[in-house]
């Protein structure tokens, strides 16, 4: 019997053991799963920071060759004067086209004459085309200035604001003012910050028309651009090209995403620097506008924020007496913004991944509100406060399921430091929790002083239960001592992230397929206008 105890006492052991040795694996592979997450995200991050720094490379290239084109053309302009100013010192006058001396003063009055008035009939052909783009620019302006709605999920604006320029070749021209007319309408419209509407629609434009950009533009220059060349199509083909808008070489099916685009056409325009210049503008406008319509929605919901943490300063009886029920309106009151906010962004098209982006940030910044709050204030940290919280937090999840993950992405996840805090907060038993328990499956995200100070802050106002036993208490004050002795941050409380959470590669990335070469009508500003015929889909249509 004795022997038999012994073995048994063994297999226990060796039970407990492999037990262990289990559960240390398991840590193990979780370790390595998340180090091998991390492996992916870094090499996703390095691929988008070399195809930056290319891009950036190429459009400095194109800078420094812009201000080495401009030195030369100022030096031979004040050596030509010079050249002039000693040929007439010498008796020599420099023309057009040959050498004259007072010998031939009668002639040279004659030739003079007649090269002023040569040069004004080559110049008058230029200022009436001059005259007309001048003109057309203008109604393009008062075009984009109304609200111009949109064709199905395309916001008419950045498509027709996209099309002129490629008609125009504003792309390809080394000086134009119509990058910075459109550039002041759009800084224009948006002055009124706080109308949501009006920015929704805009964000929609910019991001459109900046996505057409980076994927139209290339830099001139650049590795892998398109040389110019000249067009082996007939001059009927080329003439026809012109008539429907389209750059000669340039397939507009093909530059917008879609299929279906002609084998061997050139598929990007080489841009020169003021169209460069215009897409860095246009990303910062569509950066602001984000961070406005983020920053409104947030300003909206923090005095109902407050309201959340505030509800428990409110009696007992009225939490414990069914007054839940009343206080979980503040609840709806956010669900119901978040709502409208949403709302707001699909009736302008803002691209689901934008909108992602902004209910992302939104719940993180719920998130920090709620839990720093709770770690501040310690009628937060009660029983019957969790119960209220924890209810708050399922109306904000059910808001999630409504919304799709199309345009809520995974925002409920950003709400994990608040769920698990109220998740210790409204668990029984809390004196049988081992530490093991609390850190790796209770609260894995919250950090040793997140944890010490929620547990020694922790009260029981319905049952009168205690917080964790004292030797959990004691192994959290070690490990806190260890921490405090690192260089890291031992701060408990939780920092809100009001960075740009997106790049113009993202936006390029996310959004498919854009077709915006037929079916698409202009507003009546410009539909009857003969220089905007280019627009028409009877137009685009045509082989």
């Amino acid at each position: 019997m004795a022997s038999m105890q012994s073995e048994k006492e063994k297999a226990e052991e060796l039970k407990k053991k492999f037990e262990e040795a289990h559960r240390i694996n398991d840590e193990k592979q979780k370790k390595l799963d998340e180090a091998d997450g991390k492996l992916r995200m870094l090499q996703e991050t390095v691929q988008r920071l070399e195809e930056k720094i290319s891009n950036v490379e190429s459009e400095n290239k194109v800078l420094r060759q812009q201000a080495v084109s401009m030195a030369p053309t100022k030096f031979l302009s004040g050596r030509s004067k010079s050249i002039m100013h000693r040929g007439s010192d010498d008796g020599t006058i420099l023309g057009n086209s040959s050498i004259l001396t007072p010998d031939t003063n009668g002639a040279a009055v004659v030739s003079r004459q007649l090269t002023r008035e040569r040069s004004e009939l080559d110049d008058r052909p230029q200022r009436s085309l001059n005259e007309k783009q001048q003109e057309n620019q203008d109604m393009l302006i008062r075009c984009i200035a109304q609200h111009c709605s949109f064709s199905g999920n395309r916001p008419v604006a950045a498509c027709i604001i996209f099309k002129c320029l490629l008609n125009w070749r504003s792309f390809e021209v080394e000086r134009t003012s119509v990058f910075d007319r459109i550039i002041q309408t759009i800084g224009h419209a948006i002055e009124t910050q706080d109308n949501n509407d009006v920015l929704a629609y805009w964000l929609s434009n910019s991001s459109t028309l900046l996505l057409l950009l980076q994927r139209t533009l290339k830099p001139s220059g650049a590795p892998g651009a398109p040389q110019r060349r000249r067009s082996s199509a007939s001059i009927f083909g080329r003439v026809i090209q012109s008539f429907r808008g389209i750059p000669q070489g340039v397939d507009l099916s093909s530059v917008t995403g879609s299929s279906g685009g002609r084998s061997g056409s050139i598929r990007q325009v080489e841009a020169k620097y003021p169209a460069l210049l215009f897409k860095q503008q246009l990303t910062a406008y569509v950066e602001k506008i984000y961070c406005m319509i983020r920053d409104n929605l947030k300003k909206e919901i923090s005095p109902l924020l407050d309201s959340c943490t505030q509800a428990t300063r409110k009696s007992r009886a009225s939490l414990m007496k069914g007054g839940q029920q009343e206080l979980i309106g503040h609840w709806q009151d956010i669900a119901r913004s978040l709502s409208n906010f949403l709302n707001t962004l699909k009736a302008n098209n803002v691209p689901p991944f934008l909108v992602r982006k902004v209910f992302v940030q939104i719940f993180t910044f719920i998130n920090v509100q709620l839990f720093n709050s709770l770690l501040l204030r310690r009628e937060c940290c009660s029983f019957s406060n969790g119960e209220y919280v924890k209810a708050g937090l399922a109306k904000l999840e059910q808001w999630c399921i409504g919304a799709t993950d199309e345009y809520a992405g995974r925002a409920y996840d950003e709400l994990k430091h608040i769920k698990q805090a109220i998740g210790f907060l409204v668990i029984h038993q809390k004196s049988k929790k081992t530490f093991a328990e609390i850190t790796h499956k209770l609260c894995p995200t919250l950090s040793i002083q997140q944890l010490y100070r929620i547990s020694t802050m922790y009260w029981d106002d319905k049952y009168g239960t205690h917080s964790v036993a004292p030797d959990v208490l004691a192994n959290m004050r070690v490990l806190m001592t260890e921490d405090s002795n690192s260089a890291g941050n031992n701060s408990f409380l939780l920092d809100d992230d009001s960075s740009v959470p997106f790049s113009v590669d993202d936006i390029s990335k996310s959004v498919g397929k854009m077709d915006i070469s037929n079916n698409l009508e202009p507003p009546p500003l410009i539909r009857e206008n003969s220089n905007f015929a280019f627009l028409l889909p009877s137009n685009l249509d045509r082989s």
